[in-house]
């Protein structure tokens, strides 16, 4: 142990140490719950924070709702999505606009929060059930879009006009979805064949340069997120954990969660720093504090006003 400690030490004081040494030592957290048990159905996912720091989830009680739920874990019905819809990913945009993956309606659908309008933003008859999505500061809004049936997927951009794009066919079971703190990639995982890709993202915000990121040896995937220094944060679905890949694609932290598996995952608190994490069997939400801000942090639509 003292010999791994002072040679991270040296690299470190020699500027070769990358920018997660902050979490070289303290490779275990355990998170708490949150909310309450059964709270939210088996499809409970999606968790985002918008600009006044409030935390989402879908399906809230019964399937084709979301959920809000305050800084004490207290929650309550937010709004019904049309007949035909149910949420997956959410995300905000800059304007603090909600957008959510509707899987069963092919949508990505965006929410006014305030008036709690809802119009279909992108649509295509060759989505399977767009699953999860991330969004660029621009707007630029990537997709996951599996079909579980055949262990395949899809994934797709939705540009600042709102021309829907597919960038590529044929993959494994896309699932999670992540722009890198620099907005210089993006990682997409397959939840059945356990990889995690990276992308380099052009200045059209078109893909290139595809090569596998990690490669896990058990249990599914589900939802990403990046923190501020660049570290992806990973639900591992039937792991029982969240697990943390440095952007050198290496292990560097476990979050062991209150159950089994997690959905997805979402930063926010005063700080930033605050991670969620949705629980599929449980029907819940965990908690735990860390020490880096996530990168929604840097996102004027999720940065909490207090």
């Amino acid at each position: 142990m003292k010999i791994k400690l002072f040679s991270r030490l040296f690299l470190f004081a020699f500027g070769l140490m990358p920018v997660t040494f902050s979490y070289a030592d303290t490779t275990k957290l355990q998170a708490q719950a949150f909310t309450k048990d059964g709270l939210f159905t088996k499809g409970i996912e999606g968790p985002a924070v918008d600009g006044d720091g409030r935390l989402y989830a879908v399906n809230f009680a019964k399937q084709g709702t979301i959920g809000i739920i305050d800084d004490k874990g207290q929650a309550s019905h937010f709004i019904d999505l049309p007949e035909g819809s149910t949420g997956n990913g959410i995300r905000f945009g800059q304007d603090g606009s909600m957008f959510v993956a509707d899987y069963t309606g092919h949508n990505i659908l965006r929410i006014d929060p305030q008036s709690k309008a809802v119009d279909i933003y992108a649509h295509d008859d060759r989505m399977n059930q767009p699953n999860d999505i991330a969004i660029t500061a621009s707007g630029v809004i990537y997709a996951s879009d599996p079909d579980w049936k055949n262990n395949s997927g899809q994934l797709w951009m939705v540009k600042a006009d709102r021309k829907l794009v597919r960038l590529e066919a044929d993959m494994g079971t896309t699932n999670g979805i992540e722009v890198s703190s620099d907005e210089k990639h993006l990682y997409v995982n397959e939840s059945a064949q356990r990889n995690i890709w990276i992308y380099d993202i052009l200045p059209n915000n078109q893909l290139a340069n595809k090569r596998l990121f990690y490669q896990f040896e058990d249990h599914g995937m589900d939802g990403m997120r990046c923190d501020q220094q660049g570290n992806l944060y990973v639900a591992r679905y039937g792991a029982g954990n969240v697990t943390v890949l440095s952007p050198q694609g290496e292990i560097i932290k476990e979050i062991t969660l209150t159950g089994k598996f997690p959905t997805n995952v979402a930063f926010g608190g005063p700080q930033g720093k605050t991670l969620f994490i949705t629980l599929q069997q449980k029907q819940s939400i965990d908690t735990v504090e860390l020490d880096i801000a996530g990168r929604s942090r840097g996102l004027i639509s999720e940065l909490p006003a207090k």
